[in-house]
C-alpha cells in the first residue's frame, strides 16, 4: 500500500485471506465518488465538524481534479475519513497510478492518501453489485455486535476487498475486523484507522 508520510499513531495493516486475482491492463471509463456530499453532520461521528466538512471538501475537489486529470481512461473512487483520502478502482497502467496519487495529495487539507488503486479492468455489473452487498453485510455485522459503534467506521468495497476506515481504539479496530473477515464475500480487510486510546475515547464521549 502506497501512502504519504504524517506522524502520529495511524495503523495501516492488510489481511490477506485470498490470493489477490492477476491484472489487466485495459481500463472502463471514470467512475469517481466516494461518500454522499450531503452537508449534514452524522451523529456519533468522532470526527469534529470541521473534518467532516473538510472529508467533503476532499472528496468533491480530488473527484473533480482526477476528472480533469484523467478523463475517461480510469474508474477511481475516493473516500476521505479524518482527512485520510482512500483510492480505490482501477486505472490502466502504473503511470496512471502514480498520477492519481499526485492529484490526491495536492488536494487542499488532505493529511495522507492510500493509494489502494488496481491495474485492471473495471469490474462487472455483478462484481460491483456483489460489492455493495458486501459493505451492506460488513455494516450489518459490526451494528449486531452491539460492542462498537458503527458510525465511528467507514466500510467501503472493492473486488471483495474490505476498507474498514475510522478513528477507533485497538479493541474497536479487532473486533471490526474479526466481523469484516468472516463476512461472506470478504477476501482481504485492508485496514485505514487511525488508533486512538481508550482514554482518548473517554474524553469524546
Amino acid at each position: 500500500m502506497t501512502h504519504s508520510r504524517f506522524p502520529g499513531r495511524l495503523t495501516v495493516a492488510v489481511l490477506s485471506l485470498a490470493a489477490a486475482a492477476a491484472t489487466l491492463s485495459a481500463c472502463a471509463p471514470l467512475a469517481v465518488g466516494g461518500a454522499a456530499l450531503t452537508g449534514a453532520m452524522v451523529v456519533g461521528d468522532r470526527r469534529s465538524s470541521g473534518a467532516q466538512l473538510d472529508d467533503q471538501g476532499i472528496e468533491l475537489r480530488a473527484a473533480n481534479r482526477l476528472r480533469d486529470q484523467m478523463g475517461t481512461r480510469a474508474r477511481i473512487n475516493v473516500t476521505s475519513y479524518n482527512r485520510r483520502l482512500l483510492l480505490t478502482g482501477e486505472v490502466g497502467n502504473a503511470n496512471d497510478k502514480a498520477l492519481a496519487e499526485t492529484v490526491g495529495k495536492q488536494v487542499d487539507n488532505v493529511l495522507m492518501v492510500y493509494n489502494e488503486l488496481g491495474i485492471a479492468n473495471s469490474p462487472s455489473f455483478t462484481e460491483k453489485a456483489e460489492d455493495s452487498l458486501l459493505t451492506g453485510k460488513v455494516k450489518a455485522g459490526l451494528l449486531d455486535t452491539k460492542q462498537i459503534s458503527t458510525n465511528s467506521f467507514k466500510v467501503v468495497s472493492e473486488r471483495g476487498t474490505v476498507y474498514l476506515m475510522g478513528r477507533v481504539t485497538q479493541r474497536e479496530a479487532d473486533i471490526a475486523t474479526q466481523v469484516a473477515r468472516t463476512t461472506k464475500g470478504a477476501q482481504r480487510v485492508v485496514r485505514v484507522l487511525e488508533i486512538i486510546s481508550e482514554e482518548e475515547l473517554a474524553k469524546i464521549k
